[in-house]
């Protein structure tokens, strides 16, 4: 998501160039009809485990490199991106002063970045380096998403995604139940990966374990309204509309927040707009979401519920 607009800018300095991305099966999506984009190189990483990994590593190597470019840009940063580089023949690997793991001994140049600034920046910079203008409005290419089967997206919804991978960013079942009840009678469509099983109020619809990511891209389009936890579904929803409260619990919503200047943060009880956050102070002291900070959240909502009711008269 965050190297997406770094991309956009070097296809329209290079419009004639052939662009490959490497990329995990699971996100391919993600770059269904990118037109920054002309082939899409798969790495298959979880099929690199056990006794089975030469039997499967060693054709992806002769397929990888075959592809031989020109140059290989590697905004990921890390010893495993790097040796794809390596491992495509290109002629000059370009990567990020703070690539990580000893990257950066496989670098022929380097674009120095703040790594403290937000990944969508830190990746602008290798584009840059590499010749790209940086437009003052960026582009963020996602496909429509893929309507789901019996979901009607009436009456209105509020998309609620309170699970995450990190440890402590997910939200608990009884603040979850919460959002619900304060929200009705309004639905409240629930989202995610998890094994909790959940006792939502008549007014939400429980679609967790059910959505592709496809179908997760068409929900956030629908929605009003997106609620999320610090997650990848949130910085989808950040390129996709403004309408989107990013809860943050122990991450620094600065480096990692959504890169949407007109969407919103939750974060030790503060609700600020990303184009705030430059003056708003100290935001790295850890605090979980809690059921007291729904109401603050749900006002938020039913606010951009008013203004489009308004709109709509």
């Amino acid at each position: 998501m965050h190297t997406l607009p770094a991309v956009a800018a070097i296809r329209d300095a290079n419009p004639q160039a052939k662009i490959t991305w490497i990329i995990n099966p699971e996100w391919t999506t993600l770059l269904r009809g990118n037109p920054d984009v002309d082939h899409v190189h798969i790495f298959p990483r979880g099929e690199f485990r056990g006794l089975n990994t030469p039997r499967s590593f060693l054709p992806w190597l002769k397929k990888t490199r075959a592809l031989k470019p020109d140059v290989a840009l590697d905004f990921q940063g890390l010893l495993r991106s790097a040796l794809m580089g390596r491992a495509s023949g290109a002629r000059e690997i370009w990567g990020l002063s703070d690539g990580r793991e000893g990257s950066r001994l496989f670098y022929h140049r380097v674009a120095k970045v703040d790594r403290l600034t937000h990944a969508v920046e830190r990746y602008l910079k290798l584009a840059e380096a590499f010749g790209a203008t940086i437009p003052p409005v960026l582009r963020f290419p996602l496909p429509s998403g893929d309507e789901l089967p019996r979901f009607d997206s009436y009456p209105p919804f509020v998309l609620l995604h309170p699970f995450a991978r990190g440890a402590q960013k997910s939200l608990r079942n009884s603040v979850i139940e919460s959002f619900c009840r304060a929200l009705a009678p309004v639905r409240v469509v629930i989202v995610g990966k998890t094994m909790r099983k959940l006792r939502a109020p008549d007014n939400c619809v429980d679609l967790t374990n059910q959505t592709t990511l496809l179908q997760l891209i068409w929900l956030i389009r629908a929605a009003q309204f997106t609620i999320s936890v610090d997650s990848g579904p949130m910085h989808i929803a950040a390129a996709i509309s403004p309408r989107l409260v990013s809860i943050h619990t122990w991450s620094d919503p600065r480096r990692v927040g959504p890169y949407n200047p007109e969407a919103w943060i939750w974060k030790r009880g503060q609700l600020l707009q990303v184009n705030e956050l430059a003056a708003a102070g100290a935001l790295k002291k850890r605090r979980a979401f809690a059921e007291a900070d729904v109401p603050q959240v749900v006002e938020l909502v039913r606010r951009y519920e008013d203004n489009r009711r308004l709109s709509a008269d």
